[in-house]
């Protein structure tokens, strides 16, 4: 957006009278609220000086590997650079104990030309991002999306069922909880349990959080809270900028002996134990470094407090928020969530209008709703980041050929799916994207700074200036 733009809209009458003197500029927030950031800490300062002053090995991976598994009720954890090789290792592990290596089905003892997934297809949740999907491609999977719930926003068990009733010989299910409030893992593992496949919980975006594990499920205790990523038979989490711990980073987690060893010697590049340099497998060099995990474990020290002033966030968004105007993503009573991104689907009485195509968007201002790129243009006029609501996998130009599943069956089973009049009479995952926007929701946010947001919320259905109590 032009600085022309910007202050066109800034200049908007509806918008005025929202900003005192004593914290404008330009008749904006004086300083850019970013949509979220990691932990900032003395204990990462001084875990960093540590490492600085201790070389290239000076045990602080090793340390954080320890301390992660611990908080997320693993006996192993290996960190790597990015969820994306986390996912990557975590796949590797699972072929080889469903397929029997770690390399390749054309070649199991050799390097392999196809990929350990090679022709195999996985199961993976619709509303995500591409570093959960494109590590099966990558190995020469092939993915199948899985719709979201109604109930939240992450993978359906009921669609997932539906899934393995036309794909039986499928073996691995790749999810993840969205936005930070997990999704229904015990249905989920159940699904999984009945069909003889290995579940990875990717808990990047819900590190901290946790669910009820309750009686009458398979390979479950009885009544605890277990962290995120703790049902599955793999957990991954990734650390990056807007994230909960950052800045960048990611771990595979198991329980597994010789798992861990694997994928520390997958992640070290798979290099021989003798003094030259010899591979016999194909590995990743993708460790984490030591100033990233020096980083990562003074975070780790203040991940719950920080959930306590997420939660802060979330509830004044609720509060304010929920009802005639919008649709925040819910908080189940079997869980508890980290309140990583509050986000919100645009609902009122008055539908919005709002096209958008892979490059561009366009919407129309109409009276008592809001769009969601309208919003964002909004805040983004005030120096207030925010996003949009990711947009599906399936609707990605690289994966819209790939199958996808919703309460409907797949769409390959309908004849007139090419027919511009066709269109799923289900696809959450979708009305997520095309309703929906992600809120500023950083943990240094002020109660004041969140307010003035909410009130420029409140113009962007109030187009007519009208009292704005009467939606609060």
């Amino acid at each position: 957006m032009t600085e022309v733009a910007k202050k066109w809209i800034r200049e908007q009458a509806r918008f005025r009278e929202i900003f005192e003197s004593k914290t404008e500029k330009d008749n904006r927030f004086d300083h850019f609220i970013p949509l979220a950031s990691y932990i900032r800490c003395d204990e990462s300062r001084e875990f960093v000086k540590q490492a600085l002053d201790a070389g290239c090995d000076g045990g602080q991976t090793k340390k954080f590997e320890a301390e992660l598994a611990k908080y997320m009720g693993f006996r192993h954890a290996v960190a790597v650079s990015s969820e994306e090789a986390a996912l990557h290792i975590a796949l590797r592990l699972a072929a080889e104990k469903l397929y029997g290596s770690t390399t390749g089905i054309a070649a199991p003892d050799g390097t392999g030309n196809q990929g350990a997934l090679s022709g195999k297809r996985v199961f993976c949740s619709n509303l995500t991002t591409a570093d959960l999907v494109n590590p099966i491609v990558f190995e020469g999977g092939i993915p199948i999306f899985v719709d979201s719930s109604e109930k939240n926003w992450s993978m359906d068990p009921e669609v997932l069922a539906l899934a393995f009733e036309k794909y039986t010989d499928t073996r691995i299910v790749v999810m993840n909880h969205a936005y930070g409030f997990p999704g229904d893992i015990m249905g989920i593992r159940k699904v999984c349990f009945e069909n003889d496949a290995l579940l990875i919980e990717c808990a990047g975006e819900a590190i901290g959080a946790s669910y009820w594990v309750g009686e009458g499920r398979p390979d479950v205790g009885k009544g605890i809270w277990a962290k995120a990523g703790g049902v599955g038979d793999y957990a991954i989490v990734g650390f990056g900028p807007e994230k909960m711990m950052g800045p960048s980073g990611g771990a595979v987690l198991m329980q597994d002996d010789y798992e861990k060893q694997k994928a520390n010697y997958l992640a070290s590049g798979a290099k021989a134990a003798v003094p030259w340099n010899q591979h016999e497998e194909l590995g990743h060099s993708c460790r984490m470094g030591e100033l990233d995990a020096a980083m990562l474990r003074g975070q780790l020290l203040h991940l719950d407090e920080t959930i306590v002033k997420k939660r802060k966030i979330y509830e004044t968004y609720h509060t304010k928020l929920d009802g005639s105007m919008a649709y925040i993503i819910s908080a189940k009573e079997e869980t508890k969530p980290n309140y990583w991104m509050t986000t919100m689907t645009c609902e009122s009485n008055i539908s919005f209008i709002e096209v958008r195509n892979d490059r561009r968007y366009v919407y129309k201002d109409v009276h008592g709703t809001a769009a969601p790129m309208e919003i964002y243009d909004v805040l983004t006029a005030f120096h207030v980041e925010s996003k949009p609501v990711y947009k599906p996998m399936s609707m990605q130009p690289v994966y819209r050929n790939s199958e996808y599943f919703t309460l409907d069956g797949a769409w390959r089973r309908y004849e007139d799916f090419y027919n511009d009049t066709f269109s799923l009479r289900c696809d959450r995952a979708r009305e997520y994207y095309e309703c929906g926007i992600c809120l500023p929701s950083d943990a240094d946010m002020t109660e004041e700074e969140q307010e003035k947001i909410i009130d420029l919320i409140y113009a962007c259905y109030d187009k007519a200036d009208l009292n704005r109590q009467v939606w609060a």
